[in-house]
Order: structure tokens, then C-alpha cells, then sequence
């Protein structure tokens, strides 16, 4: 029987898989899309799509999992939110692992709200890295289909949602990531902006590496930092499982 669940597509989750794969702990891995799972080692068991709170707590009392960690993404709110109430509903331990932070560079907001607000403040082009889930929030900034730079995954369903949302598809990166000094410097001098708009994505998420890019083109930096929460490093949340699971 499959002792562990790891809710994952991050790199965080791909490393913990990769663990329990070399230490013998049998873990499925829950993903919410083809990318996450692309991400994962081949003999790790991937359940693909993305499930609501009673889907997952159903999961739970069917294949009797003992823990569940949650690595999903830092901003995945809701995602996080479903996962702790599927796993009271189905009496099951709860773990959050955390990403490590990084200190943000220039100015900071708390939430797409803040930023619209500062965004529409300032003049000059912006490159976004948010992500294709804060279109509809960027609508709200002045002049966006003239103004703003998009970067988010390649996928033929993100470019017609920019579209229909009246981005200018000319000014869409589709790339994946995480991204290198380099890359970021050319996003940068390619879409020449004066703005870069990011989140707080730590080390695994490159943002240290689009800060160096920012100040090399001497693009000034907005970041939306992230939710407050708290949980577990990945090696603590190695430690816990490891006492726990390999009895």
C-alpha cells in the first residue's frame, strides 16, 4: 500500500519524489497538468489533473495514504487551501513544504491589487513573469495591451487567453522555465521594458536570476511577495517522513 501522497509540479515536489524513489518509500505524486508531470522521474506512480476538495479526499480514503505533502507552488493559495481541508475531511496528516525565500530586490507588493495600483502609477513598458493565472488582474493596468510584456508557458490555450483578454499576442514570451541570467537579459533587451513585474520565487524559482538580469539592463524590479504561511524545509519534511514511514 501507498503510504505517502505528494500534491507536486514544483521543483521542491520533483525532489522529494526523487527521495522517496531512492530511499524505498512508496509516494504517489498528484500533479495538476502534463508540465508538472514532465518534471518527475520515470518510476515515480503520477496521477495528472487537477482535482477538487472532495476529489481529493476521496483519493485519500481509497488508497488509505498515511501522510500527504503539500508542495505545490507558493502563490497556489487555493490549491493549498483544498488540500489541508481534503486532508482533515479524510483524517490524514497534513505537511506543507516550504520554498526557501530570497530577498526581494526593489520595490514590493502584497497582492495584484497593490500592483495594479503602482503599475498605474508609473510610465513605461513592463514585463510580466507572473504567469498566465494574473491576466485578468493585468487588464486592470493603464494602457495594457500597449504597455505590458507577457511571459508564461507554451501552451496554444495561454496564447488564446491572452488573446481573448486583448494582450498583444506580438508581446507574448512563451518559454519554459526557470530561466538563467542570460535568458532574462535577452526577455529584457528583446521587449525593452523599464519594469519587470515577478514573484518572490526563491532560488528554485530563478528569482536571483532575473533580479541580476534587471540590474545588468538596468530594468527597475516589482515584486509580489508571497502569502504568509507555514510549513516545513524539504529536508525537514525528508526527516519527518523518513522516521515516520520507513518503521
Amino acid at each position: 500500500m501507498c503510504k505517502l501522497l505528494i500534491f507536486g509540479g514544483t521543483t521542491e515536489g520533483r525532489l522529494l519524489a526523487e527521495h522517496c524513489s531512492k530511499s524505498g518509500i512508496s509516494a504517489d505524486v498528484s500533479v495538476a497538468t502534463e508540465y508538472g508531470a514532465e518534471l518527475l522521474p520515470e518510476d515515480v506512480n503520477v496521477l495528472c489533473g487537477r482535482l477538487e476538495t472532495e476529489e481529493m479526499t476521496a483519493l485519500m480514503l481509497k488508497n488509505g495514504y498515511i501522510m500527504v505533502v503539500d508542495a505545490t507552488h507558493p502563490y497556489a493559495v487555493e490549491a493549498t487551501k483544498n488540500i489541508k481541508a481534503a486532508c482533515e475531511a479524510a483524517d490524514v496528516k497534513y505537511l506543507r513544504l516550504l520554498r526557501k525565500s530570497s530577498v526581494c530586490c526593489g520595490k514590493t507588493v502584497s497582492n495584484m491589487a497593490e500592483l495594479t495600483e503602482l503599475l498605474n502609477s508609473t510610465e513605461g513598458t513592463v514585463l510580466s513573469t507572473l504567469g498566465s493565472k494574473a491576466l485578468p488582474e493585468l487588464t486592470k493596468v493603464r494602457d495594457y495591451r500597449e504597455r505590458l510584456w507577457i511571459r508564461v508557458l507554451p501552451s496554444e490555450k495561454i496564447l488564446e487567453q491572452c488573446r481573448e483578454s486583448g494582450f498583444d499576442t506580438a508581446k507574448v514570451i512563451q518559454e519554459k522555465g526557470p530561466f538563467t541570467t542570460a535568458q532574462n537579459i535577452a526577455h529584457l533587451q528583446m521587449s525593452g521594458v523599464s519594469i519587470l513585474v515577478t514573484k518572490e520565487s526563491g532560488e528554485t524559482g530563478g528569482y536571483s536570476e532575473k533580479a541580476e538580469a534587471a540590474r545588468i539592463c538596468g530594468v527597475k524590479m516589482i515584486t509580489l511577495t508571497r502569502p504568509a504561511e507555514s510549513g516545513h524545509s524539504l529536508e525537514e519534511i525528508i526527516n519527518i517522513i523518513e522516521k515516520e514511514l520507513k518503521k
